[in-house]
């Protein structure tokens, strides 16, 4: 069994900053990718940002210059900085895992999400 544990949501005002974190654990062997997405009300899920196990980020053009995506050293930790955030930042942000478990099996998890609220 693998989980995805999120924390570091919550309301703030536009400009301001919050970090996002996401712990793996459980049966893991190894990790390929670990990302954020984010789903507006109305709206479908869309990649924030994502970070490979060699350390390779890719982010969405809407967020480049603001977030940050970064791991731990253990690869097990997935953190989002995000700055200068805007009221369309709002949204809840779900961590995803792209991973091999104990059994070679490949999985994909998802976390159960954080809401983040940008607004004065």
């Amino acid at each position: 069994q693998v989980q995805l544990v999120e924390s570091g949501g919550g309301l703030v005002q536009p400009g301001g900053s919050l970090r996002l974190s996401c712990a793996a654990s459980g049966s893991i062997f190894s990790i390929n990718a670990m990302g954020w997405y984010r789903q507006a009300p109305g709206k479908q899920r869309e990649l924030v940002a994502t970070i490979t196990r060699g350390g390779v980020t890719n982010s969405a053009d809407s967020v480049k210059g603001r977030f940050t995506i970064s791991r731990d050293d253990a690869n097990v930790t997935v953190y989002l900085q995000m700055n200068s955030l805007k009221p369309e930042d709002t949204a809840v942000y779900y961590c995803n895992a792209k991973l091999f478990d104990k059994r070679q099996r490949y999985l994909e998890i998802w976390g159960q999400g954080t809401l983040v609220t940008v607004s004065s």
